[in-house]
């Protein structure tokens, strides 16, 4: 057992990247507004432009980063979890074969809506938590419990991106990106003078001049993470599933959870274009069912379901709520809440 004493120090680190970016954003907005917009630029009209420019860019990206540090990260249900007996008849088994029998009579006595499988085609267990894993969720080292629709644990928001938190994430990136591009492109002018020598002194000089190299160099940075995760949204894949592939009754799909481009987007962003950039959750689902293009035993009768909820156009369906959307011939689903 980790004593107290470290498990704070351990916290309080572990907060020092979000202090970090914090007091950067604090920084850049003295020497934007105060140093380049108030003090260097002379034409009023330019000064007004930048600022009503400016604001919305950070309010958007700061509430975006405000959502991605502060919101729960998604916790697997109470019907996931062994019982004591059970953990107990587990690790009691006398082989590895008794142990998925085990684990498959419990999937099918609470009917847990599991299609992902280990490699040897068993359910996959998690010795930490002493619970069936949920498709796509996986064990968070840092969190210390298993995390719904896992992607990573990212240190600079010190949080679990994952279901409940992909499309702050996401967005954050985004916003955090025009934040940047922003100020690197009305700062430009003004650093080449400096740059020059041919305006400015004393101390404000050197700030709109590390303004721009900051700006620039987080807008390189954004621009490959935000590209590379707007591909995975395409692709309705996880940063974890992208290097290892889950598992299914027929074998590994890295794409076994892609319902085409558009319903890909609509499972994070949803269908309300309203709030698609906003930071607000509107992702589909309830993190622990998920539809699948992967036909395999489990997952016949569902899709079954699916076909004929499609064919009807019934948005009543009985596994609980469900939004049918008519494009490319995808059905997306809201599974049934498990919490």
């Amino acid at each position: 057992m980790v004593p107290w004493a470290v498990r704070c120090c351990l916290a309080t680190v572990r907060w020092l990247p979000v202090v970090f970016i914090t007091a950067v954003v604090a920084w850049s907005y003295y020497a934007y507004v105060i140093q380049l917009c108030i003090i260097t630029v002379e034409s009023v009209p330019e000064k007004i432009i930048y600022l009503l420019l400016y604001h919305p860019f950070l309010i958007l990206f700061a509430w975006s980063y405000w959502k991605t540090i502060f919101a729960d990260p998604s916790p697997v249900p109470k019907q996931f979890y062994l019982s004591d007996s059970d953990v107990q008849r587990f690790q009691t088994a006398e082989n590895e074969e008794a142990q998925r029998q085990i684990l498959a009579k419990m999937a099918r006595e609470r009917d847990l809506p599991v299609q992902c499988r280990t490699v040897t085609g068993a359910y996959r267990y998690c010795e930490k938590c002493k619970m069936i894993k949920p498709d796509r969720a996986h064990h968070c080292s840092v969190c210390g419990t298993c995390i719904l629709k896992m992607d990573h644990h990212c240190p600079w928001v010190n949080n679990c991106v994952c279901f409940n938190t992909y499309k702050f994430f996401v967005i954050f990136l985004g916003y955090g990106l025009l934040y940047c591009i922003y100020v690197s492109l009305t700062v430009l002018k003004y650093f080449i003078q400096f740059w020059s020598g041919g305006a400015g002194q004393g101390m404000g000089r050197f700030h709109i001049l590390f303004l721009f190299f900051t700006a620039a160099m987080f807008a390189i940075s954004l621009a490959s993470l935000f590209g590379y995760h707007c591909y995975l949204s395409s692709q309705n894949r996880s940063t974890l599933e992208s290097f290892r592939p889950p598992i299914f009754r027929s074998g590994p799909d890295k794409n076994g959870f892609s319902l085409g481009a558009r319903a890909n987007f609509q499972e994070v962003f949803g269908d309300n274009k309203k709030t698609w950039f906003l930071p607000m959750f509107t992702s589909f689902g309830d993190g622990v069912t998920y539809p699948t293009r992967t036909v395999d035993d489990d997952s016949d009768q569902l899709l079954g379901q699916r076909q004929r909820w499609a064919e009807e156009g019934d948005v009543n369906s009985p596994s609980g709520q469900t939004r049918y959307s008519a494009f490319d011939n995808e059905v997306v689903i809201t599974a049934p809440k498990y919490m």
